[in-house]
């Protein structure tokens, strides 16, 4: 009765497949939208060369627009890093991202849950500082008091990636 019940419960692993497939298609379907939204800018970008006009706020919409593609790129970044690093732990190691020496790539290679989370949340602190340029370029600055939170603002978030980047490195 004790094999059974843990060859069952062993066995219950394998419901991360259900993360996995769908964690893979949400960030298929991030990319696919982060690739339109560039498509879509390049298109107005072309379509206003073409007519020889200069909008207002031409190159804030085409910054806006990019930043924006690459704020989802980065959120389906983070799917990827999750399906596979679910995978990994809890069903099998992916044999096809060893090399032809058999060593492991060490790019997704993930083998512990605080390694997962060290990656996902590296690249999410990369979306929120994404998403905080892309707010700072639609934001107007009128008084000197706001250019100077602006400047604040760069420099915590300058010191904060600093000190991200010094995580989990040996000195």
């Amino acid at each position: 009765m004790e094999k059974i019940f843990e060859s069952s419960l062993w066995s219950s692993r394998f419901i991360i497949i259900l993360a996995v497939v769908f964690g893979l298609l949400g960030a298929i379907i991030l990319f696919v939208v982060a690739s339109f939204d560039v498509y879509e800018t390049a298109a107005y970008v072309i379509n206003t060369y073409l007519n020889h006009a200069h909008p207002e706020h031409f190159h804030e919409k085409v910054v806006g627009g990019i930043i924006g593609a690459v704020d989802l790129y980065l959120i389906g970044v983070v799917m990827l890093i999750f399906s596979f690093g679910l995978y990994e732990l809890f069903i099998s190691d992916i044999d096809a991202a060893k090399d032809s020496d058999g060593e492991d790539n060490q790019l997704l290679a993930i083998h512990s849950l605080d390694q997962l989370k060290d990656k996902i949340s590296k690249v999410i602190v990369m979306v929120l500082v994404v998403g905080f340029f892309q707010k700072v370029g639609d934001t107007d600055f009128a008084t000197p008091l706001d250019m100077l939170y602006l400047a604040l603002s760069i420099t915590a978030v300058a010191v904060g990636l600093y000190f991200l980047g010094k995580v989990g490195k040996k000195h």
